[in-house]
């Protein structure tokens, strides 16, 4: 089995339900949710953004949305509450609130080292400490703060493939992560076990809210982007509990396109851009704030400006709009995004990003024709390449091709081939 990549792990991944549509997303805004200030941090990022400016004077702040953490919960905790009522009265699961969300911070989700899984179902179990095994320990659940009821693995085929691949899992109030940056068949099986596994406390159609503050790229350049990240990092967790509370933290979107003749679009990016020049990568960029406020200036928006529903239309249809942008693509030939997760780019301190699935109604020479003329943001890459959709589900870390990935499309394909999302 490969070795994990150090570059990129996978935050959150939607693989019972073959990703999510837009209707299975919400938000939360909140100024809560924004990176935590500190006079000295605040003091050396404008001192970063001066020297940026000095040298590249065509670099310009932006306001970004910030991903603080992400919870699942069953769709039926949307509906009134007599609803919900009436659904625990007629005995249908309700995967007991607390326990069963998952709640996801992106600075929480490095590995340490592996998890032990084991079989059981006696005793309360506590609160996993990440990077430890307990060969002594009975059970392994995910417990929420309270100690209420906790969803067990008993099954010793699936304990024994989870173990088998250190699929790892750390806790976070109020409940569990879980995710796998490795994806060989072994770990797809895997995978697929402890999807199942969450399934059974989410229900079968899930709704996943992300909670989002607002930052920029400014504090990008100076927190994530700086050379003292790794202090940021330490200070975060001593003083906050959360590695990232120091860090911008701010969301991208990412889209594994895939052709009508079953190609799958990869951009060779410019040697001018700032970031992983010369590697291939996914058509991509960020969902705006400014898309969501019209008329508002980028520096004045405020959280409390940002209509809910108009922010996650804005996540999915931002990532369409990079394709029609980097790519030439008209808008009228692709599908509805299916967002396929989160993953976290670690050369940028864990930044996180959406991936998302889309189909294209166009070939693989029709696509590069349109390429080929260029679009709005040309520049940001040189060539286009194809590869078959066996060939891209193949892609690991044992693959020549690998290391010529930059680490988005690195997430990108981890999440392609643990949710399988064009699959019958």
């Amino acid at each position: 089995m490969s070795m994990m990549d150090p570059e990129v792990s996978v935050l959150l991944h939607c693989t019972p339900w073959k990703g999510l549509r837009e209707g299975q997303v919400r938000v939360e805004l909140s100024t809560r949710y924004n990176r935590h200030c500190l006079p000295g941090l605040e003091q050396q990022i404008e001192e970063v953004w001066r020297e940026r400016v000095t040298c590249e004077p065509w670099l310009f702040n932006g306001a970004k949305f910030r991903l603080h953490s992400a919870t699942f919960t069953p769709k039926f905790h949307n509906k009134p509450e007599a609803d919900r009522n009436e659904k625990e009265q007629q005995g249908e699961a309700h995967a007991a609130d607390v326990h069963c969300m998952l709640c996801l911070p992106p600075g929480q989700a490095g590995c340490n080292g592996p998890q032990k899984w084991v079989s059981g179902a006696e005793g309360g179990g506590t609160t996993q400490q990440r990077g430890k095994t307990e060969p002594d320990q009975t059970q392994r659940t995910t417990e929420n703060t309270n100690g209420a009821g906790a969803c067990k693995c008993r099954d010793q085929k699936t304990v024994d493939v989870l173990n088998s691949v250190s699929l790892h899992a750390y806790t976070w109030t109020p409940g569990a992560v879980m995710h796998s940056a490795n994806v060989s068949e072994a770990q797809r099986e895997s995978s697929h076990c402890a999807s199942a596994y969450l399934s059974v406390c989410q229900g079968k159609h899930p709704v996943l809210t992300l909670h989002l503050g607002l930052t920029c790229y400014k504090d990008f350049l100076g927190t994530n982007w700086s050379k003292n990240v790794e202090d940021l990092v330490r200070q975060g967790t001593s003083q906050f509990g959360d590695p990232s509370s120091l860090l911008a933290q701010p969301l991208g979107v990412g889209a594994v396109l895939r052709t009508s003749d079953n190609l799958v679009v990869f951009l060779r990016r410019s040697q001018k851009v700032a970031e992983a020049s010369g590697l291939l990568d996914i058509p991509g960029g960020h969902p705006e704030p400014k898309a969501v406020c019209m008329g508002v200036n980028e520096d004045s928006i405020r959280v409390e400006q940002l209509p809910q529903e108009a922010v996650v239309r804005e996540l999915f249809s931002s990532v369409q709009a990079e394709i029609r942008d980097e790519v030439n693509i008209p808008l009228s030939c692709l599908s509805e995004p299916v967002l396929m997760g989160i993953a976290l780019n670690h050369t940028s301190a864990g930044r996180p990003s959406a991936e998302f699935y889309i189909s294209c109604s166009l070939t693989a020479q029709e696509v590069k024709d349109f390429y080929l003329q260029g679009g709005p943001e040309a520049s940001e890459s040189t060539d286009i390449v194809f590869l078959s959709r066996r060939e891209a589900l193949q892609l690991n870390e044992s693959a020549p091709l690998w290391s010529d990935l930059c680490p988005s499309a690195k997430g990108a394909v981890l999440l392609y081939r643990l949710v399988l999302p064009d699959q019958d």
